[in-house]
């Protein structure tokens, strides 16, 4: 480990929060937002069939899902700093790889690795990142640090677009590939090795009369089967339809509102949801007062959503209308991703947490991974509205999943790995 940084009255946890949403920033724009980008590069420069890129798109995600559950061993095997930048260096080769494919087999394999790569910038990622430096400040911390991720939208999607038409596709590739390498290495180096005990600092900050030690939390026991535990089943039920609610209709945004608003106003749009989403993260994570129910507040983004979808829907050409729609989209698109880990945070012991985080995020891209294509036939099979009833409907299920699980976890009592609702830890209860 290098040199420790200046251990001044500061509390260093906020350098972590940034460098976390740095890594945010590269890990959605590359790896999120950038395969929709991709998918056109390779379509026009190949004339392959759009279903057989299509495909790729599909296999990249769900390349991630086994690599999202086994993170936390990761983690603990070779280092948080290790495997972030590893999978700076291996989603850069996988980004490569598509420019390069002249086969489809090609395209594949470049789409397993590219896949594989992102997770370990992704939402598990970043919440692995943030939560040792934080507990009562988290919901403030994670949606800063998770803010990266739209602005890694707003900023790698115009990007790669820029790029690929400037210098084409393969450099594009190398330009951002060898970029995001440096970036993310120094930070790996610099400042992602330190942890509180290292430091000297305890969570969020507090005072801890010179012993480094964090506030004591709830004793973990073994773990009983999450497949059985009420709360994680419906926390990741939840999570999951919301997500592929959300990303269906994301994908087909910009083509719906296009017919009516023009392609630059259809941007417009979507610049417009994106804006809103750091809203709504942000007014989440500030204003969400302690001892706040989570899923509740999981329950009302997504009846905003829910609210969205009737909006657009019934807007009938009217762009004033589409145009609060969009924005109606984005203030729940953030909360969707930075919400379950907050809710997993409150309910899962200390020694759990990451676990259920890193499994919550694997079930739910796994589910979302099919959303695109979902839509997209529902879009041939029918109308567009149809689109938004069915968004409704999986966004009104996903609520329906928080709900059923709220209070889940203080009915446990003293199942082991959990806290004991008789004498709940002050520390998972702030």
């Amino acid at each position: 480990m290098p040199n420790s940084p200046h251990r001044g009255p500061g509390f260093y946890g906020w350098s972590i929060v940034a460098a976390a949403f740095v890594v945010a920033v590269f890990g959605w724009g590359v790896g999120f937002y950038g395969p929709p980008v991709y998918l056109e590069a390779v379509r026009q420069e190949r004339g392959w069939p759009i279903a057989l890129v299509s495909g790729a798109v599909t296999v990249h995600f769900l390349a991630g899902t086994g690599i999202i559950a086994g993170l936390p061993l990761l983690h603990r095997r070779f280092g948080l700093p290790a495997v972030t930048f590893a999978g700076a260096v291996l989603l850069a080769v996988g980004v490569l790889g598509w420019a390069l494919a002249r086969t489809p087999w090609q395209l594949y394999l470049a789409a397993v690795l590219s896949g594989a790569a992102w997770p370990t910038m992704g939402a598990a990622a970043v919440n692995a990142i943030v939560a040792p430096w934080f507990v009562a400040k988290r919901p403030a911390a994670l949606s800063m640090a998770y803010n990266g991720a739209s602005i890694g939208g707003v900023v790698f999607s115009p990007l790669w677009v820029a790029l690929i038409g400037r210098i084409g596709f393969p450099m594009a590739a190398l330009v951002v590939g060898a970029g995001m390498i440096a970036v993310l290495g120094a930070l790996a180096l610099l400042v992602l090795p330190w942890t509180p005990a290292s430091m000297g600092q305890v969570p969020d900050g507090e005072d801890s009369g010179g012993t480094g030690q964090a506030p004591k939390a709830a004793v973990a026991l073994p773990a009983a089967p999450l497949a059985r535990d009420r709360a994680f089943v419906t926390l990741s039920a939840g999570m999951a339809l919301a997500l592929f609610a959300q990303i269906g209709l994301i994908a087909q945004l910009i083509s719906l509102l296009a017919p009516t608003l023009g392609p630059d106003g259809a941007g417009l749009a979507a610049g417009l949801a994106t804006a809103a989403a750091i809203v709504g993260r942000l007014a989440v994570g500030w204003a969400m007062p302690a001892g706040t129910d989570r899923r509740r507040v999981a329950v009302l983004s997504l009846l905003i959503q829910a609210v969205e979808c009737g909006v657009l829907m019934l807007a009938d050409g009217a762009a004033p209308v589409l145009l609060l729609g969009a924005i109606l989209v984005g203030l729940g698109i953030g909360n969707a991703t930075s919400l379950p880990p907050l809710i997993a945070q409150v309910e899962f012991a200390p020694a759990e947490a990451p676990r259920v985080v890193a499994l919550i995020v694997a079930i739910s891209q796994g589910a979302y991974a099919f959303a695109p294509a979902a839509f997209g036939l529902l879009r041939q099979a029918g109308s567009d509205r149809a689109v938004f009833l069915v968004a409704i409907v999986v966004q009104v299920a996903a609520a329906g999943a928080y709900l059923a699980g709220i209070r889940a976890h203080t009915r446990r009592g003293g199942t082991p790995g959990r806290p004991s609702s008789a004498s709940p830890s002050p520390t998972l209860n702030r």
